[in-house]
């Protein structure tokens, strides 16, 4: 499942992944959803069954693809967050070694 998630935690939109392989790109789509600019959001991913992960990814730098911005560790809160659960829940917990779980934003304005 994909979610989208307000910095303070409010869920603003959550999608189910279809004809998932083993591996590979997955993507699903939030329409219709506004977003702000010069707003910290949270993307995340609930999964069951495994996810892939780079410790440290955001220890030293975030990653800028205009218009969106993937934030250094510690520049608006944590980054790398996460909670363990059997069912979506706005992560939490900041990963203590900044992780990238590879979950990664499709922008298009309108």
């Amino acid at each position: 499942t994909g979610l989208l998630y307000s910095n303070s935690g409010t869920l603003l939109a959550q999608a189910s992944f279809t004809s998932e392989t083993a591996s590979g790109w997955q993507q699903v789509t939030f329409p219709g959803v506004a977003i702000s600019a010069n707003t910290t959001y949270i993307v995340a991913l609930h999964s069951t069954t495994g996810y892939a992960l780079n410790s440290g990814y955001f220890t030293n730098n975030g990653v800028d693809n205009p218009p969106l911005h993937a934030l250094k560790a510690g520049v608006d809160g944590p980054n790398g967050v996460v909670t363990y659960a059997n069912f979506p829940l706005f992560p939490t917990s900041p990963s203590t070694q900044d992780y990238n779980y590879w979950v990664d934003v499709v922008f298009a304005a309108n």
